[in-house]
């Protein structure tokens, strides 16, 4: 993401090749497996370096604490997630509003129960994390992405885009966090999501989509 971490949070160094990338790559796996094992408030580096299979003088060479390996979890994962909804909707550039939403509401639910255990662990770690500038730095790429899909809409007339963007992507995105929070059973969060479109597509459609 396109922020600087917090100076207590910050990673001590940043992998410059190709081995440096793999042990970060299982660290972090590591630290997944751990969160949905122990939990957050078990979670420490040392059982993180023991699941990855590295010293602990390792891990600190790149995480000084639990807090910065946490921060550079989540960042990671926001990161990807940004990268994969920019792609979905750059692709539905000039299409029809409905094809636009069906397509963003489904890539982003199924971004999050692609791997659900993974979704609530950091959904519950990110409670510790001072992590309100890579929050902001998400939303703003979405925004961005989000936007420009929806003015590309053949029949796009809104009054105030920003509004009815930052409208629409609160929806999806709070809708989808409480399905989560609440383990919701398979069919319910089918039938939710369903939902979710139908209301969106509504709400564009009366703010001149």
């Amino acid at each position: 993401m396109d922020v600087s971490p917090p100076r207590h949070l910050k990673a001590r160094k940043t992998p410059r090749q190709a081995r440096s990338a793999s042990t970060i790559d299982a660290i972090f796996e590591a630290t997944i497996q751990v969160l949905i094992r122990e939990g957050t408030h078990r979670l420490t580096t040392t059982r993180v370096a023991e699941r990855a299979g590295v010293s602990v003088g390792t891990m600190y060479q790149y995480f000084p604490h639990k807090q910065a390996l946490l921060y550079a979890l989540n960042e990671r994962y926001l990161d990807r997630l940004a990268e994969k909804m920019e792609q979905v909707c750059l692709a539905q550039h000039g299409k029809s509003t409905r094809e636009m939403i069906e397509a963003l509401v489904t890539a982003y639910w199924q971004a999050k129960i692609e791997r659900r255990d993974v979704t609530r662990a950091l959904y519950s770690s990110a409670v510790e994390l001072d992590n309100e500038a890579l929050i902001e730095a998400f939303a703003r790429r979405m925004d961005a992405a989000t936007m420009a899909m929806l003015q590309s809409a053949p029949t796009a007339s809104y009054g105030d885009i920003a509004l009815v963007n930052i409208t629409f992507l609160s929806v999806i995105f709070g809708t989808v966090q409480n399905v989560f929070e609440r383990n919701l059973p398979m069919p319910e969060q089918e039938a939710i999501r369903e939902q979710l479109i139908r209301m969106c597509l509504s709400y564009l459609d009366m703010s001149g989509g």
